[in-house]
């Protein structure tokens, strides 16, 4: 490709990066977004650039498009799997990412890939232009600056943790000659670019926000969760108890009371008290509403779950697993709040002629519980937020990382407290090695479905083990009720098949070749 049309390319790319990085509620000429010679000049107009940041974490964390975060982190390990559709194929690339099948010209992987440079440009382009803005106060500002810094982070957070090296950009993209420049850095020098941005939001962010329209957006309290979940990953356990013991004092507190662990989700209660950072969905506008629902139940459901008016077609994706049906205690009162079972009939039938769900078997289908509010007025809209920090994690995070330095006997008392709301026996043994298990299985079974479990693996570095196992049990139970049922089990000899190289994610082959950089070690 001669030099001219690989610029061309670029600057096409370019544009539409910034067309797809824009939303209704900024209010802003797409065409002119990303320029800082005509935008970024006002205090109104950084205030709409940072809400536009956010909406990028919408996109991220809903769970329609091919760019939502939960194919990556949640369907990668034993929580969630699939619905399998044999006359339906074309999910196929999402439901390899969750048999450890998948390439690295995988278009699912490539989507998240940039959806999350896409936000880390969008806040590269507030944090380079709000030096030019005067401010009703300082203190606003600051804030801004300290919520475009905290998003940057988390993004920077998720790539490193899904890629390993990946390029480090901080500075906004303003051009085609910079588009497609970026040399990886060192997992070391993306933690430190990370730490500096997620203190200037500690020293930055409020602890909260007086004004009701501003709920939901970032505060202090997250901040210093992201700093202790940074720390928790490196293995730096005190410095994560520090930072998430300031959590412990700024007033959250776990939802209590009758039905309390439901009602930390219910769309009647959100921004409770016991949240810390969800990402916010409203049914009633257009284009900000959430899709968990209609993306999470069984494919057959949707007259019965949602209303019979309703046509789409439900997609049957991050489904719970057997695994994760049996990883809750007897009592566990989180199950039934966590987990459903759309009973019918017809579903014995929908097995056996098209191979589907045959984690259950027989009449039952699972499906995400969590996030199902009915009714549904609006078809294809749902209400629901996304829970990314909860008070209740940061407990056990807490207390993971007070384990880890010797202080079993601090730390039970917060695991304790969790598993109370359970209505679970509380757990007198300290003994670090003991005490390590019970924690581990307690965070599996108190965030199931909101995006940790991946990453808790990685960090633990039990991924090999527990994800050989479980695909070992996959393929046991699934190709025995295959046979039963006289069909093919879909899943093949080589799924499950978990080298160590596959604990990150290949970088999108496009992005290599364009930048000119090798792909993770095991990809090319």
């Amino acid at each position: 490709m001669s030099y001219m049309k690989k610029i061309i390319k670029h600057m096409l790319l370019l544009i539409l990066i910034i067309l797809t990085g824009c939303s209704d509620k900024l209010n802003v000429d797409p065409h002119t977004f990303a320029s800082d010679k005509t935008y970024y000049k006002t205090e109104e107009q950084i205030g709409s650039a940072v809400n536009g940041i956010y909406n990028v974490l919408q996109s991220l964390y809903n769970s329609s498009g091919n760019n939502a975060i939960y194919t990556l982190t949640e369907m990668r390990s034993d929580n969630t799997d699939f619905q399998y559709f044999e006359t339906d194929r074309g999910v196929q690339q999402r439901e390899d990412i969750n048999d450890f099948l998948m390439t690295a010209s995988n278009i699912y992987n490539q989507d998240v890939w940039n959806t999350l440079y896409r936000g880390i440009q969008q806040a590269n382009a507030v944090i380079d232009n709000i030096g030019n803005v005067e401010f009703s106060t300082p203190e606003k500002g600051t804030q801004y600056e300290g919520e475009a810094k905290f998003i940057r982070a988390f993004l920077y957070f998720h790539l490193v943790r899904l890629y390993g090296e990946v390029p480090l950009r901080d500075k906004h993209t303003s051009g085609p000659g910079d588009a497609f420049t970026a040399q990886k850095a060192s997992v070391d020098e993306l933690y430190t670019f990370m730490k500096g941005d997620v203190n200037f939001a500690i020293e930055n962010l409020p602890v909260k926000y007086d004004n009701d329209a501003d709920k939901g957006r970032l505060t202090k309290g997250a901040a210093y969760t992201l700093m202790g979940e940074i720390h928790l990953t490196l293995h730096d356990y005190q410095n994560a108890v520090a930072a998430l013991t300031e959590v412990t004092k700024l007033g959250y507190d776990l939802v209590r009371g009758e039905d309390a662990y439901a009602r930390v989700f219910d769309t009647q209660n959100k921004n409770n008290i016991e949240s810390i950072f969800e990402i916010q969905f409203s049914a009633s506008l257009d284009g900000e509403n959430s899709s968990y629902i209609f993306s999470f139940a069984p494919r057959d459901s949707r007259a019965a779950l949602i209303n019979p008016a309703w046509t789409g077609a439900m997609a049957g994706t991050n489904t719970p697993t057997l695994d994760m049906l049996l990883a809750y205690e007897p009592g566990d009162l989180r199950k039934e709040a966590s987990i459903d079972f759309f009973v019918d009939p017809a579903n014995r039938v929908y097995q056996e002629s098209f191979g589907g769900n045959l984690s259950i078997g027989g009449d039952s289908a699972v499906y995400i519980k969590k996030y199902y509010h009915p009714p549904y007025t609006i078809n294809g809209r749902a209400d629901e937020n996304f829970p990314v920090y909860r008070y209740a994690y940061v407990k056990l995070i807490l207390a993971e990382a007070l384990n880890e330095i010797g202080k079993g006997s601090e730390a039970l008392p917060l695991l304790n407290d969790v598993r109370k709301r359970a209505g679970l026996d509380e757990i007198t043994n300290s003994d670090q090695a003991f005490l390590r298990e019970a924690i581990f299985k307690e965070i599996r079974v108190e965030v199931a479905f909101e995006n940790h479990r991946w990453y808790q693996l990685l960090r633990t570095g039990r991924a090999i083990e527990i994800m050989t196992e479980h695909g070992k049990k996959e393929k046991e139970r699934l190709r025995e009720a295959a046979r039963k049922l006289g069909q093919v089990c879909h899943l093949i000899d080589a799924a499950y098949d978990i080298k160590p190289y596959k604990l990150l994610f290949p970088i999108p082959e496009r992005e290599c070749r364009l930048n000119g950089f090798p792909n993770n070690d095991g990809w090319s």
